[in-house]
């Protein structure tokens, strides 16, 4: 019987989740939504998921509060050692600007499918060869492609309605040819809100709607207002994220609450790191009640088209058709001159010791 499961679940479709948003910082409900993706999946009995994926935004997204990249990413890194599959993904950082949500997807899509199928492992797509740390280490036990889903709660569903703040083209893109996965209160309605959408309707065979049923309202916006009032957020946010921020003096942190009378060894970080990136950052902008799901700035609107967390449409060359879920797309590339400065910031994120 083991042996007959075992063989089932080889031949189920496979799938992967990618959350893009501002993590800033990052908060055990953020890596909650994927735990709580991949086991509606499992026990549906039909998909396999094969790897989660966390994309923080550029740091041209504007928002208020929003800290440097180099220090996002670093968070990112640090709280999510002790998962085996949810990974960093600093590409979209690392572009010359902010970019398009359905952009990220179309990128990580086509790098994950074009591994599985090209004898070289798609290596070159990194300056130095190296493959992406974001990868899925098991992808290549299978010839199939893999599906990427936005995962996102009901507040990023919800937003699609806002006028403006994102292109129809752009949902379209991301809900027909790759599928969304909303994490959901419990007592929240998003079939009505999907009932009222034309486009949602159209393609809701590619939304799964999960309800998370263990209620947890602790938000990035929380964990920032209590940081800069000096109140403890120990326990709401993991131990080594908090002393990172207390070293980095992110978010305005008042740290009367912290003592330095006991430093374990292993959240003693890179001081080369943490020196650079003091430098990293000219300014950082005081704290606003914003989660991830709120527009950018007014001074960023006047130079970038309002659209949710993305960017301006690509110079180089329309997108490639696709026939539906999981297909290989256009890959977005940067120039020579962008791929120097990329090379520095990602060797100081690799500098974070875990």
């Amino acid at each position: 019987m083991s042996a007959f499961m075992e063989e089932t679940t080889c031949l189920l479709p496979r799938i992967a989740f990618i959350a893009c948003g501002c993590f800033s910082p990052p908060t055990p409900m953020h890596l909650r939504l994927f735990e709580i993706a991949r086991d509606h999946f499992e026990m549906q009995g039909t998909h396999k998921v094969v790897g989660g994926i966390i994309s923080p935004t550029h740091d041209s997204y504007g928002k208020k509060g929003l800290v440097s990249s180099l220090d996002r990413c670093a968070m990112v890194k640090l709280s999510v050692q002790s998962s085996n599959w949810i990974r960093l993904s600093d590409w979209e950082v690392h572009q010359s600007q902010w970019m398009r949500t359905q952009s990220v997807l179309q990128y990580h899509q086509n790098f994950m499918n074009n591994y599985i199928n090209s004898p070289s492992g798609a290596g070159d797509a990194e300056p130095n060869g190296a493959l992406p740390g974001w990868l899925p280490t098991s992808l290549r036990e299978r010839s199939d492609p893999v599906q990427l889903k936005l995962l996102c709660g009901a507040d990023l569903l919800e937003s699609f309605a806002v006028p403006g703040l994102w292109e129809d083209a752009d949902i379209e893109d991301i809900v027909a040819n790759h599928g969304l996965v909303v994490i959901t209160r419990c007592g929240s309605n998003p079939d009505k809100f999907i009932f009222n959408s034309d486009i949602l309707t159209k393609y809701q065979r590619n939304i799964t709607l999960i309800t998370n049923w263990v209620a947890n309202e602790v938000s990035s916006t929380l964990v920032r207002r209590l940081l800069s009032r000096g109140q403890s957020v120990k326990y709401l946010i993991d131990d080594l994220v908090l002393e990172y921020i207390k070293r980095q003096r992110l978010f305005n942190v008042k740290s009367k609450y912290i003592t330095d009378a006991v430093r374990p060894n292993h959240l003693i970080f890179n001081h080369a790191y943490t020196d650079n990136n003091k430098n990293a950052t000219s300014s950082l902008i005081s704290e606003l009640d914003m989660d991830e799901s709120d527009s950018p700035s007014p001074q960023m609107q006047q130079t970038t088209s309002r659209v949710f967390c993305c960017g301006e449409t690509s110079p180089r060359g329309p997108k490639l058709l696709r026939v539906g879920p999981g297909q290989a797309v256009q890959v977005i590339t940067m120039q020579k001159d962008e791929i120097s400065e990329s090379e520095a910031k990602k060797q100081k994120i690799a500098q974070v010791q875990l």
